[in-house]
């Protein structure tokens, strides 16, 4: 018997308790307080609880507002260089896609501009979502906006000699593409690293606004800068603004913490982001629907331009107009997304999103001039960003840190395909048939197409919790270690009337075992004994085998506590590692 027990034994007889009142204060002894005081003491109390209260929920509603995340120095300095390099953006696209209409009158052409701008992010995104989970995030920032710089440029000096062609433009897009398919999948891996996450989806709707604050920018100033300097000078400016962003981003102090394993290997990275994706159910869900949508609303930017030329009196003040005000509705929709993220689920917001696409895209198609198209593009912008941002958050929360880039790469690799395929498919239908039909086509097309993927492919899992968790023992090898694969075994004893559930949990653990970068996960069963099952991992090396282990999850945790409740044998499953020799 402890000291503590003994403490316990000599104290005097208590009074009985009552478990069900144990939360409250005792009352004071009746001969200290008047009833009156009482009543004042209980009054204050209920004061002082009802202003916690109130500050509580004050608190909880300043995190969730849509403008929470600026309260963050860091996330403030970086959303406004975002601003400024989204400016560029527009201004690049905007006097190339205006310069284009200028050297030919081919449809095709003028929509493959927008093919040219999208198409590096589809092609080169996982790369560079690779190189942005494995290098330092801050110095590759910074490096996009330098590349981005030089290309504007070159631009500049091609026209100002007077060199420029269509293919010449078309080419140098696609190298002003290759810079946002670079700063793209690092900035969204950089901003749940700036914020709590309460605050993601206002920082992520933050971004939004951004984009498209800086699609009214800079359509703006090239247009006003085309109409009295010329395009060269689009790009001059354009190329100021990149470089001094680069220099802003300079100024971040932030911390690289190599991993102790060394950098992973490019064409592993790759390897281990794609197999993310395609075994997460919540984010093939995702990527259906963001590839969907841009596939089909693609076609109202792509077609801008000529839609443009066809209202009356229409030229390039209107053309800048009708992006201004897509982008005005897109900033005026990201104050609301908070309370429409609440009343509605993912799904019935994203195809609520399409139908009000698909009635701007069909209004466009036949409004005679700006009254009717203006109102028109702010409903588009309105959906663009609802839509967008309700995946793009979906996306963020199915990723954890270590693979959030290369994931968000393949995300933005699947908004930027379905934009240029987009482009180039309605621009190639325009060009058969005429702008009008095309624009309504793809109204009615995108809105049948998200019903049917929405039916077809669902989230069938949980959400996981994807917090990092340091709950298993990465293993010491005792053997000089060599070149080749890594295999392991774990042997598990099943009662064979519940075979069935363990095979269906096995394959939520060959889910994850995958996710984290095995290279194959199979279930054996000993022909000889029913009981007997082995599991059976596959690691590309002994380094890669011990990086699963810096990405096991609370969820993954908690999925072999599950796997550990079917073993019936006496001690834990046995765990064997081999070297698969040459």
């Amino acid at each position: 018997m402890g000291p503590d027990a003994a403490q316990w034994r000599n104290m005097p007889p208590q009074p009985p308790h009552d478990s069900a009142h144990s939360v409250f204060p005792a009352a004071p002894p009746a001969s200290t307080q008047s009833p009156e005081e009482a009543a004042a003491a209980m009054d204050a109390r209920n004061a002082e609880q009802a202003c916690a209260t109130l500050d509580e929920s004050a608190a909880q509603r300043a995190a969730l507002s849509p403008l929470a995340p600026l309260s963050v120095p860091v996330f403030r300095m970086l959303w406004l260089t975002s601003v400024v390099a989204n400016t560029c953006m527009w201004m690049n696209d905007v006097a190339a896609a205006w310069l284009m209409t200028t050297l030919t009158t081919s449809p095709i052409l003028v929509a493959l501009v927008q093919s040219a701008s999208t198409l590096p992010v589809f092609l080169l995104g996982l790369p560079s979502g690779a190189l942005a989970d494995i290098l330092d995030r801050r110095r590759y920032f910074i490096a996009t906006q330098f590349w981005v710089a030089a290309v504007a440029l070159v631009l500049c000096a091609a026209i100002l000699v007077g060199g420029m062609t269509a293919p010449l433009l078309l080419a140098l897009t696609f190298a002003n593409g290759i810079g946002l398919a670079m700063r793209w999948p690092v900035f969204s891996a950089i901003v749940p690293e700036l914020v709590s996450r309460p605050q993601l989806p206002a920082a992520l709707a933050l971004n939004g606004v951004a984009m498209n604050a800086s699609r009214i920018i800079g359509p703006l100033l090239a247009g006003a800068i085309i109409a009295s300097a010329g395009s060269a000078w689009v790009f001059v400016l354009n190329a100021v603004l990149s470089i001094l962003s680069g220099l802003v981003i300079m100024r971040w102090q932030r911390t690289h913490v190599s991993s102790p394993l060394g950098r992973e290997r490019l064409g592993s990275a790759m390897r281990v982001g794609l197999q993310f994706v395609h075994q997460s159910p919540r984010m093939r869900a995702v990527l259906w629907r963001i590839a969907l949508f841009f596939l089909h609303a693609t076609a109202l930017m792509a077609l801008l331009p000529l839609v443009a030329r066809g209202l009356d009196g229409g030229g390039a003040g209107t053309f800048t107009l009708l992006l201004a005000s897509m982008g005005a509705g897109a900033i005026v929709a990201a104050m609301f997304l908070p309370r429409l993220r609440q009343a509605m689920a993912r799904d019935a917001l994203v195809l609520r999103g399409t139908l009000l696409q698909a009635a701007a895209m069909a209004v466009m198609a036949i409004a005679p001039n700006v009254y009717v198209a203006v109102p028109a593009m702010v409903l588009g912008g309105m959906a663009w960003i609802t839509t967008a941002n309700a995946l793009s958050v979906s996306a963020q929360l199915a990723l954890p840190n270590w693979v959030r880039a290369r994931g968000m790469s393949i995300f933005l690799m699947a908004t930027m395909g379905g934009s240029a395929l987009g482009a180039a498919l309605w621009g190639q239908v325009a060009t058969v048939t005429s702008v009008q039909l095309s624009l309504a086509v793809a109204a009615l097309s995108g809105v049948l197409a998200m019903a049917l993927v929405q039916r077809l492919v669902t989230d069938r899992h949980t959400e996981e919790d994807l917090s990092p968790s340091h709950a298993f023992k990465a293993p010491v090898a005792t053997t000089p270690l060599q070149a080749g694969r890594v295999v392991v075994t774990i042997e598990y004893t099943i009662d064979p009337a519940r075979a069935a559930e363990f095979r269906t949990l096995m394959q939520e653990s060959r889910r994850s075992r995958l996710r984290q970068g095995a290279l194959s996960c199979d279930l054996l069963h000993d022909l000889t004994d029913p009981a007997r099952y082995v599991e059976q991992i596959v690691d590309a090396s002994w380094t890669e085998h011990l990086r699963r282990f810096d990405r096991v999850t609370a969820s993954d945790v908690a999925l072999r506590e599950r796997k550990l409740a079917f073993h019936r044998g006496e001690s834990p499953p046995e765990v064997v590692r081999y070297l698969m020799e040459r």
